[in-house]
């Protein structure tokens, strides 16, 4: 593996460790910073938010800087917002410096994306860009629960002088690793024109669709899996996190995986990956009461369902390769709608009286929409490359 996509996994790993470590020291964060619960999730619901919202803006804003030092700066700003974090004592201190973090992650991501395509051989980008997500699955493997623990042991703000520390050594390794001759190094000079013209390119926007319907369909169950496993399968407490964590490292396995299908033919694979998870969210219909079923179930569905990250990505960023600043940065916006629809959705439900064994049915109904979106938007480009050949 090259040193410089090394550097970018590192990078992507501390960048997916700060939007996800909230989750585990909030009852924590709520008792210091004297606010409820609610008002606390808000530091995850606010970042997402300035995902979406900041990062092609930033994008658009920054378009003609030169993406190595871009990338760089984007690390100081978010090792300053980590900082920032440790050192907040209120909330809105808290919040404040998350947001600041969260207008560079999109970029961040975004940037990470176009450069690892630069420096692998044509024919491998669904490698690189499989790459830089595994950063991101890892985090949520081992960055979010180590990051927690740090938090349990000597106080929350200890958690992001960590996660500052893990930033410095990433910056270091991209400024000493990152070639400044990679294919991607130099942006294009496109205008805002150029840009928005490449983000409407179907095979682009119905890759953003595909993003945010899977990504809805799995956190509409993901987010209350915790109650699923332990009411409806009556697995006990002690033990889901072990089930988390197998599922979580079978999601870097697939990711990887899911680099080599892009590599191969990225609309086939997405349409083979996109069934198989439709029939086991089916299966994990009827084996959610048994706990043997449901840990193997819910192992394959993190394994088959994260390998479509890879693909996806790969193919925005050939769709939108002559103009790809605000195409690649708005991929982590299609990712954080999907992330914030999915358990509004469910919640939704719950509070109209839905079971929690009934939650999966949602995660069915958004599967079967993403798949009929993967299978049409193939037949199109089937035919449209069929078309001119009849012409001629």
């Amino acid at each position: 593996m090259q040193l410089p996509l090394i550097a970018l996994f590192f990078a992507a790993f501390a960048v997916g460790t700060t939007e996800l470590i909230i989750a585990g020291l909030l009852p924590a964060l709520a008792a210091d910073l004297a606010v409820d619960i609610p008002t606390a999730g808000l530091l995850i619901s606010g970042y997402a938010a300035g995902v979406a919202v900041g990062g092609p803006f930033l994008s658009l804003a920054t378009g003609r800087i030169p993406r190595r030092p871009l990338l760089l700066g984007l690390m100081a700003v978010f090792i300053l917002g980590n900082v920032l974090c440790a050192l907040a004592d209120s909330y809105w201190l808290l919040m404040g410096a998350r947001l600041v973090i969260a207008a560079s992650h999109g970029l961040f991501f975004g940037l990470a994306m176009v450069i690892a395509t630069g420096l692998v051989p044509k024919g491998r980008e669904g490698t690189a860009v499989s790459l830089v997500v595994a950063g991101i699955t890892f985090a949520n493997v081992v960055g979010a629960p180590v990051g927690t623990a740090i938090g349990n042991a000597w106080g929350w703000h200890a958690s992001f002088w960590a996660i500052a520390a893990v930033g410095i050594g990433a910056t270091a390794m991209l400024a000493f690793f990152l070639p400044r001759t990679a294919r991607n190094e130099a942006p294009p000079q496109s205008r805002l024109g150029d840009e928005i013209k490449a983000v409407l390119r179907p095979e682009v926007l119905t890759s953003y669709l595909m993003i945010t319907l899977s990504m809805t369909a799995f956190f509409a169950f993901f987010a209350y899996v915790v109650p699923i496993l332990t009411t409806v399968t009556g697995i006990p407490t002690g033990d889901v996190p072990y089930l988390l964590f197998a599922s979580g490292i079978g999601g870097v396995f697939g990711n990887l995986a899911g680099g080599r299908l892009g590599d191969w033919r990225p609309m086939p694979a997405l349409i083979g990956i996109f069934a198989i998870v439709l029939l086991l969210d089916l299966i994990f219909l009827v084996a959610m009461v048994d706990p043997v079923a449901t840990a193997v179930t819910f192992f394959l569905m993190s394994l088959v369902g994260f390998s479509f990250a890879a693909p996806v990505q790969a193919r925005i960023l050939k769709g939108a390769a002559d103009a790809p600043n605000l195409a690649s940065t708005l991929i982590s916006t299609a990712f954080n709608i999907g992330i914030a629809a999915g358990p509004w959705i469910g919640g939704m439900a719950l509070n109209a009286g839905w079971a929690y064994s009934e939650l999966p049915w949602i995660t069915v109904g958004f599967m079967v929409a993403t798949l009929a979106i993967a299978v049409l938007t193939f037949a199109a480009e089937q035919r449209r490359r069929v078309a001119p050949a009849g012409n001629a």
